[in-house]
């Protein structure tokens, strides 16, 4: 069944009524769908990049962006640009985004992987070599909103991985450039921006064009256009994962404020008409109270239409027989942002297998992780969270394996490896293994 006012229907849900399995799965059929419809147009698109470069790209960007340089190298975002872009910011918001700065980059610096040794019985090294990845891209979304947060998340733990070269690739619609987005690449000292969005900006990252290098990973969220053109080009380069729509998926006993609830799951909806919001309690009382708060606190936001959109689309207020079920759902859901607002979260914690970030407590709103607590916002979503961790330091790293015989251990190894060689029928593994171990 659904609720809502005369510009929302959201859906209700119950654990205990027939069909509930189907109804849940079916949250998620909708974004599987539009994925398909968009693959031909992305293959398209990363073809044409791929054999024309430049020429392409600004095609493109006359396309889709509505607007053009004369020639490829007016793509790029000079220095002076993003210094200018800082300095005319509001010193608070400089502020705040040095701050935020500063708390992501201590947090990612408990991340990064070291490398090691290890001398075992027969005086073989083995070990590991870790080193960071020679030149990132960073896909920074500029559609229907500005993300200097998404610059800020991306960049950093590339930079405390010491990745040395990072190319910064934004959409500018119509030719507008927004200024918290540079400032925040001027704040971070990234000076290699470019003009370039969708998926000719992934083409251009991945395959080069001319004006811009190609990479060795790319990372960073985006649209359906963006997310099928990582998928296409990974094998060419490394990404981070296919990130889809922003979720939210809160459990709550009831006894929280209903009107902080009702703003969380907006703050999601507010992203896209695809966003997923969903609240699952077992109170009924409660589900219900929410629905009708959502209806007064519509009227002021900005976003409003969006937001209705989002949740009548694929949202849903969700009823359980108790909060065990409830953390089975999320399990089940998986999504990117998992917020437990109940009076006890330390002990609903251990249930909950499948979340790319969780948020403990009443006072710990998934907003304050899309900004400035530490850890990362570019997360899982469509369920990948089963598979799929937060981007990290280690995200920005190569381990290499490090093997070291002595004499001895060469010998001992030699003849075990030569057995397993020649069980599996390779002769020349087995005699170079076992040359080391008849050495006098």
């Amino acid at each position: 069944m659904t609720t809502g006012h005369p510009s929302l229907s959201l859906r209700r849900l119950d654990t205990c009524e027939t069909g509930f399995d189907r109804a849940l799965a079916a949250l998620r059929v909708q974004a599987e769908t539009q994925q398909a419809e968009v693959v031909q147009a992305v293959q398209d698109i990363l073809a044409q990049v791929r054999r024309e470069g430049d020429r392409a790209l600004l095609a493109y960007t006359r396309r889709f962006d509505g607007w053009a340089p004369a020639a490829a190298d007016g793509l790029r975002i000079a220095p002076a640009d993003l210094a200018a872009a800082r300095d005319r910011i509001a010193p608070a918001l400089r502020a705040a985004l040095e701050e935020a700065a500063g708390r992501l980059r201590d947090y990612a610096g408990h991340q990064r992987l070291a490398s090691w040794r290890h001398v075992d019985a027969l005086g073989n090294v083995l070990g590991q070599e870790v080193r960071p990845l020679d030149r990132v891209g960073v896909y920074v979304p500029g559609g229907k909103a500005a993300y200097p947060s998404s610059v800020l998340m991306n960049v950093i733990p590339a930079q405390v991985a010491g990745v040395p070269e990072i190319a910064l690739c934004v959409p500018t619609p119509n030719g507008q450039r927004n200024d918290l987005v540079l400032a925040a690449a001027a704040i971070l000292g990234v000076d290699e921006v470019f003009a370039i969005g969708g998926a000719q900006a992934i083409g251009a990252l991945a395959y080069g064009a001319g004006c811009i290098g190609r990479v060795d990973k790319i990372v960073g969220p985006g649209n359906r256009y963006v997310a099928t053109a990582k998928r296409l080009v990974f094998g060419q380069v490394g990404i981070d994962m296919i990130a889809g729509p922003s979720e939210i998926l809160i459990v709550c006993d009831g006894r929280t404020d209903p009107d902080w609830i009702v703003m969380d799951l907006f703050s999601q909806a507010e992203h896209d008409e695809d966003a997923q919001s969903v609240l699952v309690s077992p109170d009924r009382g409660f589900l219900d109270r929410v629905a009708e708060r959502m209806a007064v606190l519509l009227a002021d936001q900005p976003r409003r239409e969006i937001i209705v959109r989002s949740l009548s689309q694929r949202g849903a207020l969700i009823a359980t027989r108790d909060l065990t079920e409830a953390a089975e759902i999320a399990n089940r859901l998986a999504p990117e942002h998992l917020e437990l607002s109940v009076e006890d979260p330390e002990a609903l914690l251990p249930l909950i297998r499948h979340a790319g970030a969780i948020f403990l407590g009443r006072h710990t709103p998934e907003a304050v992780g899309d900004y400035c607590a530490g850890p990362n916002h570019v997360l899982p979503t469509a369920g990948t969270a089963r598979f799929f961790s937060p981007l990290g330091v280690y995200d920005f790293q190569k381990r290499s394996s490090v093997i070291r015989c002595s004499a001895d251990g060469g010998a001992v190894l030699g003849r075990l490896a030569a057995v397993l060689a020649r069980g599996e029928g390779l002769e020349a593994h087995a005699r170079s293994a076992a040359a080391r171990a008849d050495a006098p």
